[in-house]
């Protein structure tokens, strides 16, 4: 089964990822998994840490001449600022690192502060904000490139847009997947809305974000092209591919809700005008959808139209304009820690959102087509569609 696990700290000395699972015989593309990196850095409203890192992917094991070899692959991303913070982090303990441990004593409303303290019986938040940071998401940003790349060797392609910042709304649906998907080519990423007019008002909502001294979050849209029908299953509740899906997005830091093709909307319509009407096409032999509000999934199955997921990512938690807290110790009434931080990150959290889509569908059409080897997991897939044909 096709997994991945991260470890490291936000000011630590190296983020790591290993991804198991992946079939031997995939040729890696490097420029591909640094530009990702690159994606995921950028964006208007970042704060002053993503100009400090510059974010590449150093392979240690799994890859032998540029080929997957099916053994884990372990990534590490080394962390520029560590040499500001090697004695707040140092692993060995020693007094005088201690010393210069920059704790943080009130917690930050909508951070992980207060939970991980309470979880773990800390009194200096510094231990729970280092690992609940959202730098965490660089290691699932290279995994998810691998997975984008076994998934394109099958005609998969997966990318992201903004449709909201704030309260400005690209009101346009759908958009062209060929206009999402040139957003990727861009030599600059804004705020990856498709439409310059719109992105120009989003980026009015972050100054305005930005002279108030707040945070602003939004609303990203992820879009996988290409997936054949079947991945998934309706016969146990937990291999739903449509809960896969949730649990993924859900799991990227700010993002409180999800939702799968037209769900908001489709709750407050009636039957008629939210299931999708079925056809056939004769010429190129496959059933076909006038329309796709159930974002390519029925009954926990993708359905062969595109997988539409968005994410919502609230507003950054750490304000420059700190809210009201309680000191860890004396719980006397204070303003929350003011950690570096970003105005807005939603474009970023849309490429995360890529990433870990990415990684579900890799997940899912492995178990489906199997294969340790990757010609084998093409032989199972041909013969896979040469049924859909037949059918």
């Amino acid at each position: 089964m096709l997994r991945v696990q991260t470890a490291g700290e936000s000011h630590g000395q190296a983020l790591l990822a290993i991804l198991s699972g992946m079939p031997a015989g995939l040729t890696l593309d490097f420029a591909y998994v640094n530009r990702e990196l690159q994606r995921r850095q950028g964006g208007y409203g970042r704060g002053g840490r993503m100009r400090i890192e510059s974010d590449t992917a150093q392979f240690l094991a799994g890859i032998r001449h540029g080929q997957t070899i099916g053994a884990p692959i372990a990534i590490l991303i080394e962390n520029r600022d560590w040499g500001n913070w090697k004695e707040a982090m140092a692993v060995e303990h020693a007094p005088e690192s201690s010393a210069k441990g920059r704790p943080v004593a009130s917690p930050r409303p909508g951070h992980a502060d207060l939970a991980g303290c309470l979880k773990y019986d800390f009194h200096d938040a510094r231990f729970v904000l280092e690992r609940a940071s959202a730098r965490e998401t660089a290691a699932r940003v290279a995994a998810g490139a691998l997975a984008k790349l076994l998934l394109k060797q099958f005609g998969i392609e997966v990318a992201s847009h903004v449709i909201a910042i704030g309260s400005v709304v690209l009101t346009a649906s759908p958009v062209p997947f060929e206009r999402v998907l040139a957003l990727r080519d861009l030599e600059e990423v804004v705020l990856n809305c498709v439409d310059p007019a719109v992105e120009s008002r989003m980026m009015e909502e972050v100054d305005r974000a930005i002279e108030a001294r707040d945070t602003v979050g939004g609303t990203f849209e992820v879009i996988a092209r290409g997936v054949p029908p079947g991945l998934g299953s309706y016969a146990q509740w937990d291999e739903r591919l449509d809960g896969h899906l949730a649990q993924a997005v859900m799991s990227i830091p700010s993002v409180k809700a999800m939702e799968l093709g037209e769900g908001i909307e489709g709750s407050r319509s009636p039957g008629s005008a939210v299931h999708d009407e079925i056809g056939y096409d004769a010429e190129q032999r496959r059933f076909t959808r006038k329309t796709n509000h159930a974002g390519g999934l029925e009954g926990g199955v993708s359905n062969g139209e595109d997988i539409v997921v968005r994410g919502y990512a609230k507003p950054i938690s750490t304000l420059r304009r700190p809210l009201e807290s309680v000191t860890l110790a004396t719980k006397e009434t204070v303003k929350a820690a003011y950690e570096r931080s970003d105005v807005c990150a939603v474009p970023a959290a849309g490429v995360v959102g890529e990433a870990m889509v990415a990684l579900v569908l890799a997940r899912a059409f492995l178990e489906k087509f199997g294969g340790d080897a990757l010609e084998e997991t093409r032989r199972n897939f041909d013969g896979y569609l040469k049924q859909l044909r037949e059918y």
